[in-house]
């Protein structure tokens, strides 16, 4: 871990340590991160499968999936 002095809007880091919880600055900021890194992760991988379904990718899973639900549907009747 490195060491960083840097100017932060303390009334913005107050209310982020208020909405997360934290009662520290480091913990705030660590964790403020660590959440923003993971938002963007989580969109990179949305935007990777919204690609692959556009180019039709899971149609051929769905229409087993369709299948196999429709079959427990006419098994039950």
């Amino acid at each position: 871990m490195s060491m960083t002095n840097i100017d932060v809007d303390d009334t913005i880091l107050a209310e982020a340590m208020r909405l997360m919880g934290t009662t520290t600055k480091k913990d705030t900021i660590n964790n403020a991160l660590s959440d923003y890194v993971s938002r963007l992760k989580r969109l990179e991988a949305l935007e990777k499968l919204s690609r692959r379904a556009a180019a039709g990718e899971f149609e051929p899973t769905m229409r087993v999936h369709e299948a196999r639900k429709l079959a427990q549907r006419e098994a039950a009747e």
